[in-house]
């Protein structure tokens, strides 16, 4: 990455990103840009361990969340006096090199990888956000999503001019930035007479949907998450330090312990003075069960359960669910790969590996032609010809979305030399969208939706197609039923939703028409 003005950024600014010219060379992750399946929003980690590389260590520590988002990156970095907020467009790895992270100094770090369920794909929009004031600066992480981000935008609005504030146009700097984190950094930013600390205890009730939040000022971290506890937040802790992170396997990369989850409705204070907790709101568990079904790696825990065991016990019960006479159960890989395995274990029938994973799949600027496509390029899978052909496959995957993917999947799969090719699905249909920070398709786009299952397993021209029940699915996570989200599969949602005109993913470029869209922001100094 490039600043505008030099190769290098200076210290209490956010660095500008380039124009990129091409691709970068990697191949793409999906065939169709388009055609995506579930996308989670975003990973977050947080890091206050004076005398450590808390640079690298976030660095590291996102590289093993990149899994949950990979369309950006950034690292803020304190010492105390000021913070540096570095970001870029792609992947961790594309992000930062060895000097850019050399450049981050200090003792309490924020790291983000961003996948967009608000405001669009662009730098101004990648994380973490940052806020100048002359009482200090705040840098800000936020996986999730609100759904009141058109009264966030009011109050954002509302506020009043700060005598105090840095004359850097930052409502306007607010402006070019279209996601709901942007309008959460102004509210906590303004706080002329009261601590960063108490302020937040003040906003945070005001938010609603789901949000695991972490933010830092010069001499502090923060970390929420919301009353449902919606998405994942574990507490970790470091020989001389703490660790906040969305999942523990980022913990256990870093070589953090995991001490425990933050509550629902809680909120952690971490600082020279040591860790406190405050409570902003009763905690109300409302769990994304899809968190166990694909989100999250296989090797974190979630609420004590492990998800790799959950999903296994997924794969079992599809296999009582659905049996079927074959002669090997493969998986979609990776995801699909616990299920398979369970699958296989309760059936009795021989697991193998009948696809190929491009082990070096990466973000590019370049899609593949309407031609490439309708020839079938694949960058992403290929089918083992000598493990498929002449036999009968059950195939096992996580879900399915709009029904592109599986049917390639069919078609490569009987393009190997399958006889049979029977679908078996570790979700139920999802047939609604998630407003809690999960970019699913819209309803319409929803394949579940508009057949009924021989009709899903006809469009992707399977031999026959079985989705585990909901109630196999919470079984397999050990969880109370009450204590889990599942608005994909029921249309039933935890937190009442406003009208359907205040809600999408592109809400506040459509309504708050910023003048500074599309413009270069400002270089931030705070001295």
């Amino acid at each position: 990455m490039r600043t505008e003005a030099t190769a290098r950024p200076r210290l209490g600014a956010v660095a500008l990103p380039s124009v990129r010219k091409g691709g970068d060379g990697r191949l793409t992750a999906a065939l169709d840009p388009h055609d995506q399946g579930p996308q989670d929003a975003c990973g977050v980690l947080g890091v206050w361990a004076p005398g450590e590389d808390v640079a690298k260590l976030t660095y590291f520590g996102l590289y093993a969340l990149q899994h949950r988002g990979q369309e950006s990156a950034g690292i803020a970095v304190s010492n105390g006096r000021q913070i540096l907020v570095y970001k870029d467009m792609g992947l961790v790895s594309q992000a930062f090199d060895e000097s850019t992270l050399d450049a981050l100094k200090g003792h309490l770090a924020v790291g983000h990888c961003r996948y967009s369920t608000t405001g669009a794909s662009t730098w101004h929009n990648a994380q973490p956000t940052f806020r100048p004031t002359a009482a200090g600066s705040i840098a800000l992480g936020h996986n999730g999503n609100l759904i009141n981000t058109h009264e966030l935008a009011q109050l954002v609005k509302d506020l009043p001019n700060d005598s105090g504030e840095l004359d850097l146009h930052s409502r306007e700097l607010e402006a070019a930035s279209t996601n709901d984190t942007g309008l959460v950094t102004a509210l906590l930013a303004h706080h002329p007479d009261t601590s960063l600390e108490q302020r937040a205890l003040e906003v945070l009730p005001e938010l609603r949907g789901a949000f695991s939040m972490i933010w830092m000022n010069e001499d502090a971290l923060y970390a929420a998450r919301d009353p449902q506890g919606i998405r994942p937040l574990v507490l970790g802790r470091l020989d001389r330090g703490w660790v906040v992170a969305s999942e523990d396997a980022a913990l256990a990369t870093i070589g953090a312990s995991v001490v425990r989850e933050v509550e629902p409705g809680e909120m952690l204070v971490i600082d020279e003075q040591g860790l406190r907790s405050h409570r902003f709101a009763p905690a109300a568990p409302k769990g994304c069960v899809f968190e166990y079904v694909y989100l999250a790696r296989p090797d974190a825990r979630i609420a004590g359960r492990s998800v790799h065991q959950a999903r296994v016990a997924m794969g079992r019960q599809l296999a009582r669910e659905f049996p079927v006479e074959a002669d090997l159960v493969m998986p979609v890989p990776e995801s699909g790969t616990p299920a398979a395995a369970g699958y296989a274990e309760e059936s009795g029938i021989p697991f193998g590996q009948g696809f190929v994973k491009n082990a070096y799949v990466g973000r590019t600027f370049i899609q593949p032609s309407q031609t490439l496509r309708q020839l079938g390029i694949r960058l992403k899978l290929n089918a083992l010809d000598h493990m498929i052909r002449g036999k009968r496959i059950v195939v096992v995957d996580d879900s399915i979305v709009r029904g592109n993917t599986q049917r390639a999947q069919v078609r490569m799969l009987r393009e190997a030399g399958a006889l049979e090719v029977h679908v078996r699905i570790s979700s139920p249909p999802v047939k609604w969208p998630c407003f809690y920070g999960i970019d699913f398709a819209t309803r319409a786009e929803l394949i579940a939706n508009g057949l009924d299952v021989d009709e899903v397993a006809a469009s992707v021209g399977a031999d026959s197609l079985g989705y585990i029940s909901l109630e196999g699915m919470v079984e397999a996570t050990k969880q109370p039923a009450d204590n889990l989200c599942k608005a994909c599969f029921t249309g039933e949602y935890p937190i009442e939703l406003p009208d359907e005109a205040l809600l999408g993913k592109h809400l506040l470029e459509t309504s708050l028409q910023s003048p500074l869209l599309g413009k270069a922001l400002p270089v931030l100094n705070n001295p």
